[in-house]
């Protein structure tokens, strides 16, 4: 059974960071290709930033470069989401999401375990 934890949210100041992270422990592979996704009230789920399982592969949606960084530590079996200069359009649940292979993908339904989610909130 694949388990999927994400945590590190919280709330911040507009122009503050937070470092998000995700484990993904279980199943027949011992590390997966990642994905960060967040969901803001009455919006769909959108792609934030995926890595791949050896971590040479990396992305991060266009909208957010230079804002947000994913890396992995394979040691720790552990992802992060680093997140800088967060506006209040930031504040969303955040989901972390596993997929076997050695590709991360941007839509969510290629994602086959996830994360509970953590709360982001950026006040103004």
């Amino acid at each position: 059974q694949v388990q999927v934890v994400d945590s590190g949210g919280g709330l911040v100041q507009a122009g503050g960071s937070l470092r998000l992270s995700c484990e993904a422990f279980g199943g027949t592979n011992s590390r997966y290709s990642m994905g960060w996704f967040r969901q803001a009230p009455g919006k769909e789920r959108e792609f934030v930033a995926g890595i791949t399982r050896s971590g040479e592969g990396s992305g991060v949606d266009s909208a957010l470069k230079g804002r947000v960084t994913i890396s992995r530590d394979n040691f720790k079996n552990t992802v992060y989401l680093q997140m800088n200069s967060l506006k209040p359009e930031d504040t969303a649940v955040y989901y972390c999401a596993a997929v076997d292979g050695e590709s991360y993908f941007l839509g969510a339904n290629r994602y086959n375990y996830w994360g509970q989610g953590t709360q982001v909130t950026v006040s103004s």
